[in-house]
């Protein structure tokens, strides 16, 4: 509520938020809607307030007692200073991320109790992993955009940084020249999957990358 009413009074709240949050993070069926029309009003250069947004939104809807038109206007009364409009967004994020959470938990447990004939465990387990995969990286509140200033002196410190090791890799190099070649080195950004059938030697690779890494690092930390 904190959120919608700083939107609905400042319309410069809802960019502070707008690289994360969507609509479907409210709980409220009404606050996903009023989320929704205010996005699409302020992106199409409207003003979104009160009064604009309650045409769009059904009239004979109740809250409480409140009509809605009365709702969006304490909604306005009840606005949280624009400056903490991105705290009150990732609030909320985090709440509908534990929701999605609990959803995925719960199908876990009935699929196991009741899986089908077709399914197989390991089938169960990647399906599981692929749902939490998408949960952690969308809608991710710890990017967004950076000046490019900032952009610029980053582009430059990893191609210092590759010019200034052996390997001339922006990142840390695994060991196997073909793989960072392609990849120019481990990037403390990513996050790299190594996905496959059990027995194709993923541990293997991942222990070689791993003891290269140290190896290198060692000999460095000595000197």
């Amino acid at each position: 509520q904190a959120l919608l009413g700083a939107i609905l009074v400042n319309n410069d709240a809802f960019y502070r938020v707008s690289d994360f949050l969507k609509s479907g993070h409210f709980y409220e069926p009404l606050h996903r809607k009023i989320f929704e029309v205010s996005a699409e009003l302020i992106r199409m250069g409207k003003m979104a307030n009160p009064v604009t947004i309650k045409t769009f939104l059904p009239a004979t809807e109740k809250v409480g007692d409140m009509t809605v038109a009365h709702y969006l206007a304490r909604l306005a009364a009840e606005a949280v200073n624009v400056i903490n409009a991105a705290d009150y967004g990732r609030a909320i994020y985090d709440l509908a991320t534990r929701r999605a959470l609990i959803t995925v938990g719960e199908d876990m447990v009935n699929i196991a109790y009741d899986a089908p004939v077709d399914m197989s465990p390991s089938d169960q387990i990647e399906d599981a992993e692929r749902r939490l995969f998408e949960l952690a990286e969308t809608g991710r509140y710890d990017g967004g955009f950076e000046s490019f200033t900032d952009a610029v002196k980053t582009a430059v410190d990893m191609a210092n940084a590759a010019y200034m090791r052996d390997g001339h890799l922006s990142g840390i190099a695994t060991g196997l020249r073909d793989l960072d070649r392609r990849m120019g080195g481990l990037q403390p950004s990513d996050l790299i999957v190594l996905a496959g059938r059990p027995g194709m030697g993923k541990t293997s690779l991942a222990t070689n990358i791993a003891f290269n890494i140290a190896h290198a690092y060692e000999p460095a930390q000595q000197a």
